[in-house]
């Protein structure tokens, strides 16, 4: 039995002499039907760490995507999807040898909700036998680093970077506490995927960002008083804060257990006038172009407009300053909301490169169902900075909004 490392970290099906030759022919060149083969260069339980590390891969000259495999209830990053096995196979050897991604593996099968149902094959492109088990990077030592090369609302960037904000490394010492952050929805209970901010309130500086609906340990905050602001912010919903002390914890609904302190989250859909920043919406530079790691949040826009069919929204656009400049735009026909490869060059403002940032939002929601008529467009280019163009604040000032005019 072999162990994949890193990035697999998966166990080998061996092939038994015992079994018919047929049998060991399917185990060793594992084959499913519909024939879709993605070169998956890292798997993640959490999907914001799946964004930065999609992000990270521009720097190899990669255009990498992810989607959920449901069946192993982990995000994969693909570079390449193809129904030619034997291309599949190749690039996957290539990228072990030429680039980081040297545990590189080919999956066989559906991801997405397409693929909640059908049950795929994890292949090991130089032995070409199945994965029996996948683990996600975040269990590996290696830690995921990213610094894309994009235009896009930052944190400041000042702390560890792995889950799509910015995180301080968590200290998983004794000293630790033990906690559970439950998220989930005010109106029908069910769990949000999501993170929550640990921020010593005596210092004002911040001690992690935790993923939620899972025991995570705490380190002790450095301040005396031992008192933590706790904060969850979700695309989709409001804002919940909770004031706790460390080491006495109390508040409505927050229950001691066996093995950890509950903290619940219940978070309200958002309502007429508030407004939502994208964080993790990123543009090419220069481009009304998505980068595909925009993917899930976008996506997130477009469920909650699904969900709520009495919603009519207004994008904002807002850039970092307001000189003229180039704009690569989408041309008319094109389907892919998040690639570079069917584009035009031109010239404008920055309030025209804000408003086709906007439009290209509207866009891949109208392709997905919803009326135009229930969005509005607001170009601001530089107008609304939240910092000086000049800071190392600067890129927070390219983002995208969503104010909600009616639910």
């Amino acid at each position: 039995m072999k162990t994949l490392n890193i990035f697999a970290l998966g166990v080998i099906i061996c092939v038994s002499s015992a079994f018919s030759q047929a049998t060991a022919s399917n185990t060793a060149n594992p084959v499913l039907n519909p024939n879709s083969f993605y070169v998956v260069i890292g798997a993640f339980s959490i999907h914001k760490n799946a964004i930065k590390f999609t992000s990270s891969s521009a720097q190899q000259q990669l255009s990498a995507k992810f989607e959920l495999n449901a069946q192993r209830n982990l995000y994969y990053v693909y570079v390449l999807s193809t129904e030619n096995r034997d291309k599949a196979i190749e690039e996957a050897i290539r990228l072990r040898k030429e680039s980081p991604y040297n545990d590189t593996w080919v999956y066989n099968g559906l991801l997405g909700q397409s693929g909640e149902s059908v049950k795929g094959i994890d292949i090991n492109p130089v032995t070409k036998e199945g994965i029996e088990e996948v683990s996600s990077i975040e269990a590996s030592t290696q830690s995921v680093q990213a610094t894309p090369v994009v235009e896009a609302p930052l944190v400041e960037q000042n702390t560890t970077e792995s889950n799509g904000k910015t995180e301080s490394t968590p200290d998983m010492g004794e000293n630790g506490k033990n906690f559970f952050f439950k998220i989930f929805r005010e109106d029908d209970k069910t769990q949000i995927e999501g993170d929550v901010d640990v921020i010593d309130a005596g210092g004002s500086k911040k001690i992690g960002t935790y993923a939620g609906n899972k025991t995570v340990k705490i380190s002790q905050p450095a301040s005396k008083e031992g008192n933590v602001s706790l904060v969850c912010e979700i695309f989709g919903y409001r804002k919940s804060q909770q004031e706790i002390n460390y080491q006495n914890p109390q508040g409505e609904g927050i229950v001691l257990d066996e093995n950890s302190t509950v903290v619940p989250f219940e978070l309200v859909r958002l309502q007429k006038g508030d407004i939502a920043v994208m964080y993790n919406v990123y543009f090419f530079k220069d481009a009304a172009v998505m980068r595909p790691e925009s993917r899930y949040e976008v996506t997130s826009l477009l469920t909650m407009l699904q969900e709520n069919p009495k919603y009519r929204i207004k994008i904002h656009g807002h850039t970092n300053g307001g000189a003229h400049g180039k704009i690569i735009s989408l041309n008319a026909d094109a389907d892919n909301f998040f690639a570079l490869n069917n584009t035009k060059d031109g010239v404008g403002s920055a309030k025209k490169l804000s408003e086709e940032r906007a439009e290209v939002i509207r866009n891949f929601l109208v392709s997905n169902g919803v009326p135009s008529d229930r969005m509005q467009i607001k170009a601001w280019g530089g107008k609304r900075a939240i910092h000086d163009k000049h800071s190392p604040q600067a890129q927070s000032n390219v983002r995208v909004e969503i104010e909600i005019l009616e639910n």
